[in-house]
């Protein structure tokens, strides 16, 4: 209690499915784009609201109404899921 805790303390086998690997959350940090959109102060404010509340599940179904959020949302993904390049259209 209160000493360093891992993703593995957290995280159930049904979990398992849904983590990202490491070196997928680095690839966070290196985005030009993400970091463009982390500026922005009022998406500060939604992820710092986010961190702080007791229900996160609920306040997250109702951020995901929110353009700014959603566009944070899908910027995440698109870097940690790369969308296959059968779904993308020629130019």
């Amino acid at each position: 209690a209160g000493g360093p805790w891992s993703v593995e303390d957290i995280l159930t086998e049904d979990d398992e499915q849904d983590r990202v690997p490491l070196q997928k959350l680095k690839l966070l940090g290196e985005s030009e784009e993400l970091r463009g959109l982390l500026l922005n102060p009022h998406l500060q404010q939604l992820l710092l609201t986010v961190d702080q509340a007791e229900d996160k599940s609920s306040l997250m179904k109702k951020y995901m109404q929110e353009p700014l959020f959603v566009e944070f949302a899908d910027c995440c993904l698109r870097i940690v899921e790369p969308p296959e390049k059968e779904n993308i259209l020629p130019e």
